[in-house]
């Protein structure tokens, strides 16, 4: 099982990013998968998930109405479409899986989480 995550940089304020995460060993429509993104000296928080059933996902009230997360099921991926980006969103994004949760609703609680790809930073700044 392998997750990585891709595609962050330097925005400025109001600005857009998409994130991508790629993932080998499962399929995208058969687990949950999720973002997550800690800053400096805070713990690190559920961004937006999506459940394998249905493909729904859900998002932290901080970034409700600004971000999109959704997937690929042919290319096996799933993205994290960042817009009217704010410096409280700078931090280092992840995506993540429950494994052991097959065909499950998915869940922001990062603990929960059984494998991880390595992080992209992504830098809001003027």
């Amino acid at each position: 099982v392998q997750l990585q995550a891709s595609g962050g940089g330097l925005v400025q304020p109001g600005g857009s990013l998409r994130l991508s995460c790629a993932v080998s060993g499962f399929a995208v429509s058969e687990y949950p998968i999720g973002w997550f993104r800690q800053a400096p000296g805070k713990e690190r928080e559920g961004v937006s998930c999506i459940s394998s059933s249905g493909g729904i996902a859900y998002y932290a009230d901080s970034v409700t109405g600004r971000f999109t997360m959704s997937r690929d099921n042919n290319k096996n991926m799933v993205y994290l479409q960042m817009n009217s980006l704010k410096p409280d969103d700078t931090a280092i994004y992840y995506c993540a899986t429950e494994h052991h949760r097959k065909f499950s609703a998915c869940r922001l609680d990062y603990y929960g989480m059984d494998y991880w790809g390595e992080g992209t930073q992504v830098t809001v700044s003027s």
